[in-house]
C-alpha cells in the first residue's frame, strides 16, 4: 500500500535548482519562479541533455524571459566524474531548447563554478535553510559533498527527478537518463544522509502532457504559454514514437509540484541503490520497495500523482508569467 507523501509547502522555502535545461527542465524552472511559495536563490548548470555551455546559456535566456536577472546563474561540471559525457539532443534538440526560440541572453554565470559556489552558500546559511532541486545529473552537488562532506548535515533536503523501478528505463532498459549519465553522483547523493525526495520515471510517466491537458495552457495565450506548448511540442514528438503516448511526460515539472502540493503525490520511504558496476545495468536505480532487505530506507520513493490536478496548478501558475 502506498503512504501519502507527507512533507508540507513552506512559506518561502530556499531552493536552489540544478539543472540542464531542456525543455522539462525549463518548465520546471518557470513554476518555480511563478510560485510564491518558493525563492529561488539561484540556478546552478550541468551537463546532460545538452553540454554545460548551452545548458548555462539555456538558463540565464529562461531568466532574461521572465525578468528574473537578480537571480545569478553558476555553471557547474562539464563532464561526469568518472564517464565520458553524454547527451539527449535526440530529444531536446541541438540547443536542449527545441522550439523555444529565445533569443541569445546577454545575462552571463557568475565566475565561480557551482560546486564552490553551493559549499560556501551552505556553511554561510543557517543549517536547513537551503533545498536543493535536482534536475539533472548530480554531478554538481557529489562534487560539493566529495570536497566538503559537512555541508550534507546543513541541506534541508534534496528533490529530484531521477531513477525508474516499474517503468525500466528510458536510456537504456534498466536506467533513467539522469542516473545513467552519472550514476557515481547518484550514488554519492544517495549515501549523503541528506533527506532525499525521488520523483522517478514511475510518477513522470503518469503526468503525460495529453492534448487536453495542454489545452488550457495554449488558450493563455502569453508569450510564455505558447513557448511551453512549442517546447512541450517538439519534446513529446520522441516520446510519442516511443511509447506510443497521446502526448509526452512532463518529467522535471514534478519536482516543483511536489513541492508546492505534496498532498497531490503519494509514495513510500525506502532504500535506493544504484548500480556503478554492472556494464548492463549500469545506472539503474535498485529500489527496495518491499523492505526485502536490511538496508536502511535513504529516500522517499514517489510513484504515483493526481495528474490532472497537477497540470491545473501548472496552468494556473504560468499564466502569472507575462
Amino acid at each position: 500500500m502506498m503512504t501519502q507523501a507527507s512533507s508540507a509547502p513552506i512559506a518561502s522555502r530556499r531552493i536552489v535548482i540544478d539543472t540542464d535545461p531542456g525543455q522539462d527542465d525549463a518548465v520546471a524552472i518557470l513554476l518555480a519562479l511563478a510560485s510564491p511559495e518558493l525563492t529561488v536563490e539561484a540556478i546552478t548548470t550541468v551537463a546532460g541533455n545538452v553540454p554545460v555551455a548551452l545548458t548555462t546559456k539555456n538558463a540565464c535566456a529562461l531568466l532574461e524571459l521572465t525578468g528574473r536577472t537578480d537571480i545569478p546563474v553558476f555553471e557547474g561540471a562539464a563532464r561526469p566524474l568518472h564517464r565520458a559525457p553524454i547527451s539527449a539532443e535526440h530529444v531536446h534538440g541541438e540547443t536542449g531548447m527545441a522550439g523555444a526560440d529565445l533569443p541569445e541572453p546577454t545575462l552571463r554565470p557568475q565566475a565561480i563554478d557551482a560546486a564552490t559556489w553551493l559549499v560556501d552558500l551552505l556553511r554561510r546559511e543557517p543549517e536547513g535553510a537551503i533545498t536543493l532541486v535536482c534536475l539533472g545529473p548530480m554531478t554538481n552537488l557529489a562534487l560539493a559533498l566529495t570536497h566538503a562532506p559537512d555541508i550534507a548535515s546543513r541541506i534541508a533536503g534534496v528533490v529530484a527527478m531521477g531513477g525508474a523501478q516499474r517503468e525500466g528505463g528510458n536510456i537504456t532498459p534498466t536506467a533513467e537518463f539522469n542516473f545513467f549519465v552519472d550514476p557515481h553522483a547518484a550514488r554519492i547523493v544517495m549515501h549523503s544522509g541528506i533527506p532525499i525526495t525521488l520523483l522517478p520515471l514511475d510518477v513522470t510517466h503518469r503526468a503525460i502532457a495529453t492534448p487536453a491537458r495542454l489545452a488550457p495552457i495554449a488558450a493563455v495565450g502569453s508569450p510564455v504559454t505558447d513557448m511551453v506548448v512549442r517546447m512541450l511540442g517538439a519534446e513529446d514528438r520522441f516520446e510519442k514514437l516511443k511509447y506510443g503516448w497521446e502526448g509526452g511526460a512532463l518529467h522535471d515539472p514534478l519536482t516543483i509540484g511536489w513541492l508546492l502540493r505534496p498532498e497531490l503525490f503519494s509514495g513510500r520511504d525506502c532504500n535506493v541503490e544504484i548500480e556503478v558496476d554492472a556494464p548492463l545495468c549500469m545506472g539503474q536505480s535498485v529500489v527496495d520497495l518491499w523492505n526485502v532487505t536490511d538496508r536502511v530506507p535513504n529516500a522517499l520513493w514517489i510513484n504515483d500523482v493526481d495528474s490532472d490536478a497537477f497540470y491545473s496548478l501548472l496552468t494556473e501558475r504560468l499564466a502569472l508569467l507575462d
